[in-house]
């Protein structure tokens, strides 16, 4: 069943209509995710199986076997697609190349290994790089405008970054910069494509890559359709994990991230439609899985919202953020269903996070969360941040909005805060935040709210008193 939009908004109705709206409202909205979850297909193959040793890969974990990968995807998509067999044995790789038909499985008894080079990322490709279109480095496994294609199978990919290659690009002493080298920070670098936004340049003129230091996802399908991401162990990546960008009808099931490095995100699904992420555990350098829909000129521009994601049975370890939205997230981000997650780690800072400031904008709508259990989190069960960033952006002329959004059986036993929201002064941004049945423990400060519209608690409890007010 396709559910449009207009479908979408008379579920929605149909179920105030029989009650109290917020808890119809509520009961409506999971009935909309489970009709999205339907929509949400599973990509089929050929039954026929090509392996890469056939096409002159060599396990020794030293030969460089980009040709013969490439080489095995481009006759399999020809010939009608089937499966990329990797097997047996330590395989190093540089840039792969995904392309219509073809699931890329590799063994539980390989590891695929990426060059530290930069060249074996070259030539440029189209991207966004922190929600600024580019082209930069391809991604370590890149698609674009392909359908009916999987990365599967229950072996490991290495993305082979530390403190001595790729991530002391972004900087600073703890990424194993030392004083004297490039970064991002440049003023030629991440500025540069900042400039490139806020400036409107075509994209087509934004040509990254060498000399540019910014850092390549580990794998990014852009335009695609039908994407499967299931059951490996990816670890130490450059930059973001897991990339769908533009995309539609993505699966991300049973993966396990590992990956600590600066700005290693573990999912960012980014501008994508119907979106399933289950069973997958998170141990990242920062958000565990972030909802992105595009920056500032660029996200408008596109006007592509992430939208119908269902995030369910996933384990959040290290991380910035359990499930975040933004920052970049012009483009609008809504019907975003979280469920039956854990979440537990003193180096996890926020189970629920949204951030964005005035120069994003973009409306962020139907936020849907229940039946999370928390074990701690350094900061806040639930954080909104209309500023994020905002010191080191200044301000803009795009206000955000946020509303609708709802906790349902929700607890914790360790933070600092249960709830910090933080709208913008004068302004009426974020409103109608609901948490209902909720119960949070070793709470530390009391609730900080500032600059909020209408926030609703239903059998709330904090430290063992019931909360009827934030002001409480």
């Amino acid at each position: 069943m396709k559910l449009s939009k207009a479908g979408i908004a008379i579920l929605l109705m149909v179920f105030c209509i029989k009650g109290t709206c917020q808890n119809n409202e509520q009961n409506a909205a999971w009935a909309v995710a489970d009709s999205i979850s339907k929509t949400i297909t599973e990509p089929v193959f050929r039954d026929k199986v090509y392996n890469i040793v056939d096409f002159g890969a060599i396990a020794n974990g030293m030969t460089l076997n980009t040709a013969a990968i490439n080489a095995a995807i481009t006759k399999c998509s020809l010939e009608g697609g089937g499966r990329v067999l990797i097997t047996n044995g330590v395989y190093l790789t540089g840039a792969i190349l995904m392309k219509n038909n073809v699931d890329l499985h590799i063994d539980g008894s390989a590891v695929l290994k990426f060059s530290t080079e930069p060249n074996d990322y070259l030539p440029v490709v189209r991207t966004r790089w922190e929600g600024d279109d580019c082209y930069n480095y391809s991604p370590l496994i890149y698609a674009d405008g392909q359908t009916n294609i999987a990365v599967t199978g229950k072996g490991t990919l290495d993305g082979q970054a530390n403190s001595e290659n790729w991530w002391p690009w972004k900087g600073g002493a703890r990424n194993g910069w030392v004083k004297g080298t490039p970064s991002q920070l440049d003023k030629n670098c991440r500025p540069q494509l900042k400039k490139y936004n806020d400036t409107q340049v075509p994209v087509e003129k934004r040509q990254m890559g060498k000399g540019y230091y910014l850092r390549p996802q580990f794998i990014s399908f852009i335009n695609c359709k039908n994407i499967k991401l299931e059951d490996f162990t990816i670890k130490n990546s450059p930059f973001w994990v897991l990339h769908p960008l533009l995309s539609q009808n993505v699966i991300v099931r049973g993966v396990t991230v590992n990956s600590e490095g600066p700005n290693n995100d573990g999912c960012d699904p980014e501008s994508c439609k119907n979106v399933l992420i289950e069973n997958c555990t998170f141990n990242t350098g920062d958000d565990c899985i972030a909802l992105k829909s595009g920056r500032d000129f660029d996200g408008r521009r596109a006007n592509a919202p992430i939208e119908n994601v269902i995030i369910r049975n996933c384990f959040m370890r290290k991380g910035h953020g359990g499930v975040s939205m933004g920052s970049e997230i012009s483009g609008g981000c809504r019907n975003i269903f979280i469920e039956n997650c854990q979440m537990s780690s003193p180096e996890l800072d926020r189970a629920i996070l949204i951030k964005t400031n005035n120069s994003r904008g973009g409306i962020t709508k139907g936020v849907y969360v229940r039946n999370v259990v928390v074990g701690e989190v350094k900061d806040a069960i639930l954080s909104i941040n209309c500023s994020y960033h905002i010191n080191t952006e200044g301000e803009g002329k795009f206000l955000p909005q946020i509303k609708n959004v709802f906790l349902q059986n929700v607890t914790s036993k360790k933070s600092t805060f249960a709830i910090w929201l933080d709208g913008i002064k004068g302004e009426q941004c974020v409103d109608n935040i609901n948490l209902e049945n909720c119960v949070f423990t070793g709470v530390k400060q009391t609730n900080q709210i500032n600059n909020i519209g209408k926030v609703t608690l239903k059998n709330v409890l904090i430290n063992g008193k019931e909360l009827n007010s934030v002001e409480e």
